[in-house]
């Protein structure tokens, strides 16, 4: 459901003393809820919040219990394989919890349509209040309880949204149960939903609401990011090619490096198969020349034998 109607919220200075309405930023207070996304996300909120660190131990896990019990027939009484079946005492437990995650993810556009939704829902109730500025020197829970108190809200549960982080703000509410602060860019969809009264400081709806000046800087820096683009496209096209032509010749070298690499293996196999080959024909003709001398012997010995025998 959507509305035009522009929404008000009730301005206090950090004393408590009130001021004129404070019209609400029209781009987050436009009047539209969305159940089923509020839903999700608190839901998905939650299921973070939770560890998942439930872990027991199944009969395998189980310390002891390699043995039977005793023998499988004979003894009257039913079978048992292992003392640490899960029906025995001390067994291993069926089925149990183990480690796991429960992270649910939410895009997100729908986070951010869940969070305007909310904000939505408490300014319809009229439980938005805006406070011009907390401006606390030092942490004083005192101060916080006496504003909450002239504002009517001491009862109720309370979220405090700052602009930016305060630590003094937070020291100051930290103590009390029904209190929350936060930064307003920290507020999720079940903060705002958890509290009663929402609180807000009005520095923090600057980022929201389109303001003369923000206009002005963003066409400011419009300009000057015109005016750098082109000198910084140049600047990364001559980065590019320099880049480029030192990749061409470091591939160059490594490619004559390689053609080097080579040409000197091809020369040392050459000159290897050549030693190889001189050095096999020079066994070759020594085998063949040591047959026809021991060829010479036997004839020699066989001639000296004839002439012995005559």
């Amino acid at each position: 459901m959507a509305e035009n109607n522009s929404m008000n919220a009730a301005s206090y200075n950090s004393k408590g003393a009130a001021g004129d309405s404070f019209e609400l930023p029209a781009e987050l207070f436009d009047g539209t809820i969305n159940m089923p996304v509020m839903h999700q996300a608190v839901k998905a909120y939650l299921a973070n919040q939770r560890q998942g660190n439930a872990s027991t131990k199944t009969r395998g896990f189980v310390i002891g219990g390699n043995a039977k019990p005793w023998k499988q027939k004979g003894t009257g009484r039913a079978r048992q394989g292992s003392i640490r079946a899960p029906n025995w005492v001390g067994g291993g437990t069926v089925f149990g919890p183990t480690p796991r995650s429960y992270a649910q993810s939410v895009p997100r556009k729908v986070r951010a349509l869940a969070r305007k939704s909310a904000f939505n829902a408490r300014a319809r109730e009229n439980a938005v209040i805006v406070i011009d500025s907390f401006d606390y020197t030092s942490p004083k829970t005192s101060q916080l309880i006496g504003l909450l108190a002239t504002l009517g809200v001491a009862s109720k549960k309370v979220l405090i949204l700052t602009d930016g982080v305060k630590p003094n703000v937070y020291m100051s509410g930290r103590n009390l149960p029904r209190t929350h602060v936060l930064p307003y860019s920290d507020v999720s969809t079940y903060h705002l939903l958890w509290s009663d009264v929402v609180i807000v400081e009005s520095g923090a709806f600057s980022g929201a609401d389109l303001t003369t000046e923000t206009t002005e800087t963003a066409e400011d820096t419009e300009l000057v990011t015109a005016e750098t683009t082109p000198t910084r496209k140049a600047a990364t096209k001559t980065a590019k090619k320099t880049a480029k032509k030192a990749a061409k010749k470091s591939t160059k070298a490594a490619r004559t490096a390689k053609k080097a690499t080579k040409t000197a293996r091809k020369a040392t196999r050459k000159t290897a198969s050549k030693t190889v080959g001189r050095k096999t024909a020079a066994k070759k003709t020594a085998a063949k020349k040591k047959p026809a001398s021991k060829r010479v012997a036997k004839k020699t010995t066989k001639r000296v034998a004839k002439k012995k025998g005559k």
